[in-house]
């Protein structure tokens, strides 16, 4: 690893951990000076968010950072009004949707928060285009920096509405809605260059049509548990509980999300250059990193789980430690899931991301209804086995792309050495 490399790495884990953290301060915010009732609104906003980054920030960032790398500029601004035209035709339907079940969903009349969703969806489009524009310049340490100061607008704004007493549920959804602002401080990750637009540059509705459900349905397997428990018939005790370790043994994969920006770039390349060998080390490593995650992960979660959720979270919030094991390794195998998934998609596969996650989400339905134990018991290794299922599927997907990529770099290229890719 360069020393650059590993400076873009160091910055942005640090960027995607502080975002992180007020993140949470944010929400601690809004909750202590709203109180639980009045926040609840803006608890369903928060939640639509994370769907709205899973459907829309992530899958754009990677396709921009995928296709400049292979295709050049042109393809995306040329893609740019279909990618606009897009987000704000979602935003349209999900806002209304949104209206139409306003009062059971946000327990008000009005349509404030219906619209604050149509606009939260804007953003998440918004903030892919910049961290996508950011990642394909290579301008990782702006990156960095972008991913903090989204949160830190929130917590700013939020604290302002904290002094000035203002306990309105509403103004603290603005403050929400104002973290994408900050792509204002970087307009040049939005300018696309007017280079010729090649041919075969991928559909952003084909990838998008994939990759954005398989990665909402990736964040439904990862932070679905308490719901899940809720609806099998769980206490509320033990869906607190189980919310409050998914919150732990995810901190890692908090932090990658930042993290696997360079990579798309980087496996593009050797996509394109069909580099076989090189891909093939890549998958080795990363079965060997997670047989050691997974480890590691299932024993820290035995012993020091249970102790690390009453530390953190206060003394009624205990879990079994087996229980907090299956947490744990659930969480470490999201974690290399991450990492295939930007792999495949680096391949341009939007498709199979889709089919791998369904296959592992299924899994743990299957489960659920198959197995006969303890409400809690069966949603904890429902988890694991949706997990370790995509996983198994994204590693095939990733060998299978790449053998084909090899393929089609040594017989498939066309006269001006461009790979076809499909």
């Amino acid at each position: 690893m360069t020393a650059r490399l590993r400076a873009n790495t160091a910055a942005l884990a640090a960027g995607s951990a502080v975002s992180g953290l007020l993140a949470y301060v944010f929400f601690a915010l809004a909750t202590r000076t709203l109180g639980p009732v009045e926040a609840a609104p803006l608890s369903v906003l928060w939640t639509y968010w994370s769907f709205a980054a899973a459907a829309l920030t992530f899958p754009l960032q990677h396709w921009i950072a995928r296709v400049v790398t292979a295709h050049g500029d042109g393809a995306v601004r040329f893609a740019l009004p279909q990618m606009i035209a897009t987000v704000l035709v979602l935003s349209g339907i999900i806002g209304l949707l949104c209206w139409l079940i306003r009062e059971p969903l946000f327990e008000r009349n009005d349509a404030w928060f219906p619209v604050l969703v149509a606009a939260v969806t804007v953003g998440a489009g918004f903030i892919g285009v910049l961290r996508g524009g950011l990642a394909a310049g290579r301008r990782f340490p702006a990156l960095a920096w972008a991913i903090v100061a989204e949160n830190a607008v929130r917590c700013l704004a939020a604290s302002a509405l904290v002094l000035a007493g203002v306990r309105a549920a509403v103004g603290y959804g603005l403050c929400l809605v104002a973290g994408p602002l900050i792509s204002m401080l970087w307009p040049t990750a939005f300018r696309f260059a007017r280079t010729r637009q090649a041919d075969e540059a991928p559909s952003l509705l084909a990838f998008l049509s994939g990759s954005a459900g398989g990665s909402v349905t990736s964040q439904v397997v990862l932070t679905g548990g308490p719901v899940v428990l809720a609806l099998t018939g769980g206490s509320a005790s033990e869906v607190t509980v189980l919310f409050a370790a998914l919150a732990l043994f995810r901190a890692p994969y908090t932090m990658a999300l930042g993290m696997v920006s360079p990579l798309t770039g980087r496996l593009t390349v050797l996509v394109l250059q069909g580099d076989g060998a090189a891909l093939r080390r890549i998958r080795v490593m990363i079965v060997a990193a997670t047989a050691a995650a997974v480890a590691v992960a299932g024993v820290v979660g035995a012993t020091a789980g249970p102790w690390l959720l009453r530390l953190i979270f206060g003394d009624d919030v205990e879990l079994a430690s087996s229980l907090a094991a299956l947490v744990a390794v659930g969480s470490a195998l999201a974690l290399s899931n991450l990492v295939l998934t930007v792999a495949v998609m680096a391949q341009s596969r939007g498709g199979a991301v889709l089919r791998c996650w369904l296959a592992g989400a299924i899994s743990g339905v299957v489960l659920l209804s198959a197995v006969d134990a303890a409400a809690l018991t069966r949603t904890c290794w429902a988890f694991v086995v949706a997990e370790s299922v995509a996983w198994v599927c994204l590693l095939v997907a990733d060998e299978r792309g790449s053998a084909e990529a090899t393929g089609q770099a040594a017989g498939s290229a066309d006269g001006s050495g461009t790979i076809r890719f499909r």
